[in-house]
């Protein structure tokens, strides 16, 4: 099958987000004029080490968008499995104001190096100053580029000198209303690593 997205695909469902998998859940949570705000995004990832540099996308004019250009700040909480249900509920539609941490029953802690909100049992929590905001093609479309300021590691997620992944098994967003757990590790030296 080929098609042009311009001409559409003629299947029930979009496979665009399908085809692009694994894709990490960057919880955002931010605080604006309305108050504080915690979301679940799919188009998230790091792009740069030194400085350390994370990017998202909005497709919408949402209220994440709304506080994070009013703040300049925002936190991206990482997600483990036994987070999956809390991390739905924030993906709610609700009023401008309504605090999804409270919508949600999930614990919040302040953040050190910036004025955001994070999410206390997070296994790691990135806080970012917003370097760009990009206004992509397409109806509100926006791509957020922040600077990683101060990094927040769950004690029991710190093994033998490594952020151990499997203490929490990050969940990643599939196609669809998919999701996926990652439990099976392996390890792969670059070839001429020794």
């Amino acid at each position: 099958m080929f098609y042009r997205p311009e001409n559409g695909h003629g299947l029930p469902h979009n496979p665009f987000n399908a085809i692009v998998t694994p894709r990490p859940i960057g919880w955002i949570s931010t605080r604006g004029p309305d108050g504080d705000n915690l979301a679940p995004y799919s188009f998230f990832n790091a792009v740069a080490y030194v400085p350390p540099q994370v990017m998202f996308a909005s497709t919408g004019a949402k209220d994440s968008l709304a506080a994070l250009q009013t703040s300049g700040v925002f936190c991206v909480n990482m997600v483990g499995e036994a987070q999956k249900d809390d991390m739905n509920a924030t993906s709610a539609a609700l009023p401008r104001g309504t605090d999804e941490f409270l919508h949600a029953g999930v614990a919040k802690a302040e953040c050190e190096t910036i004025d955001c909100p994070r999410v206390a049992e997070s296994p790691a929590a990135l806080e970012c100053r917003v370097t760009q905001v990009i206004t992509l093609k397409g109806k509100n479309n926006f791509l957020i580029l922040g600077e990683v300021t101060g990094i927040h590691l769950r004690d029991d997620c710190v093994v033998e000198g490594r952020f151990d992944v499997t203490r929490f098994n990050p969940l990643s967003r599939l196609g669809y209303r998919d999701y996926a757990v990652v439990r099976d590790l392996f390890e792969l030296a670059r070839p001429g690593e020794g």
